[in-house]
């Protein structure tokens, strides 16, 4: 109406034409983005982001996400949007897709089921398992490294969420700290295809690797640790709480997992990574890490290097 009203057409004239009213018209002029359609883009941007860190989430957990990122609104308003823009779950319903496919992968495969390694911080594997609890789910995400066979980072969460997969590389890289070149390997879940986690990847100077669909084969030596894991903890006795199952989880990977279980190689993952990780020179017993003490133990045990 404006390149109209400069070229001599009144304003009044044209709103008659196209059966508008004036009054509602100088309002939007005065204010063409109102408050509501503002707040509305700002919670519509929220959902977005959540939903691309964690493509498997629903609307009723993109509401907590959007939520902490500051942006309040009803479990309504967020379906809402979720279903104008098509963010559904990726475990929900299928839904039509007019044809099209699901994207690449985010990385090539490049270990091949070739699951060696000449070197520490060569090649990292990584995966997620999951084990119920009278509270609910508890989830784990390991990183084990494939020369030591060590598991040298993880991240306990009772949701799994991106963060749970970043946390345990975060761990893994601050325990190693001279990691650039290693490969990740995974599978193709959304965690290991969130923003989050490639850009901790790149951060780090890593270099990620993807299994097939539907492979197990293609990150085996990983679920060979969650099926001891699942044998010697999990499945041993029912859980009531998951700080129960946490502690167990903890103390299986510590004390007996690093420190008992001896590999093919006739050494404990323990004995066979030390001298390449960083020890913090005054903490505690306890606390995840081990002293020189330890190490000086378990060389003297009287089994120590037997198979």
């Amino acid at each position: 109406m404006k390149e109209l009203a400069a070229v001599g057409i009144p304003v009044a004239v044209t709103c008659r034409v196209l059966k508008l009213s004036r009054q509602p018209y100088y309002r939007w002029l005065a204010s063409p983005v109102t408050a509501a359609e503002l707040a509305q883009a700002y919670r519509a941007n929220a959902l977005f982001n959540a939903h691309q860190d964690d493509p498997e989430f629903g609307y009723r957990f993109l509401v907590d996400e959007a939520r902490d990122a500051g942006e309040v609104m009803c479990e309504r308003s967020a379906w809402r949007i979720c279903r104008d823009n098509g963010w559904w779950s990726v475990f929900g319903k299928k839904r039509g897709k007019n044809g099209k496919k699901p994207g690449p992968p985010v990385h090539e495969d490049l270990v091949q089921r070739d699951f060696t390694a000449d070197a520490p911080n060569q090649l990292w594997l990584t995966d997620i398992t999951e084990h119920k609890t009278g509270e609910g789910k508890l989830y784990l995400c390991a990183v084990k490294d494939v020369y030591s066979g060590r598991i040298v980072g993880y991240s306990i969460d009772s949701r799994m969420k991106a963060r749970l997969a970043v946390q345990a590389l975060q761990n893994a890289v601050g325990r190693r700290r001279e990691v650039a070149g290693c490969i990740v390997h995974s599978d193709r879940g959304s965690q290991f295809r969130s923003r989050q986690f490639v850009h901790a990847l790149n951060h780090h100077g890593l270099l990620g690797s993807m299994g097939k669909v539907g492979a197990a084969g293609d990150n085996a030596a990983m679920e060979s640790f969650f099926a001891l894991l699942q044998k010697n903890v999990l499945n041993r006795r029912p859980w009531t709480t998951r700080d129960q199952l946490r502690i167990a989880i903890v103390s299986w990977i510590e004390r007996t997992y690093h420190r008992r279980r001896r590999q093919a190689r006739g050494l404990t993952p323990f004995r066979r990574s030390s001298r390449y990780e960083s020890r913090p020179v005054a903490r505690g017993r306890g606390q995840g890490d081990w002293s020189d003490h330890d190490e000086q133990q378990e060389a003297s045990h009287p089994r120590a290097g037997r198979p």
